[in-house]
């Protein structure tokens, strides 16, 4: 459960916008999206290999 404390005189446009971003950080609607549609495992794979691929250029200090 998300809770953003709401100082006194603060306005609901400020809080709306901590909640939003709360609730980007949990993650919550990147799930959803995944769970959506079915990804065969060998793609996920494929996917998280590139991706530890991209990051090793990365640290090394290569452009990508």
């Amino acid at each position: 459960m998300l809770i953003v404390p709401v100082k006194e005189g603060e306005a609901i446009e400020k809080a709306l916008k901590k909640f939003k971003k709360k609730f980007e950080k949990t993650g919550v609607v990147k799930e959803l999206r995944e769970r959506s549609k079915f990804t065969k495992p060998s793609v996920v794979y494929r996917e998280g290999k590139k991706k530890a691929i991209y990051r090793q250029k990365m640290q090394a200090g290569e452009e990508a």
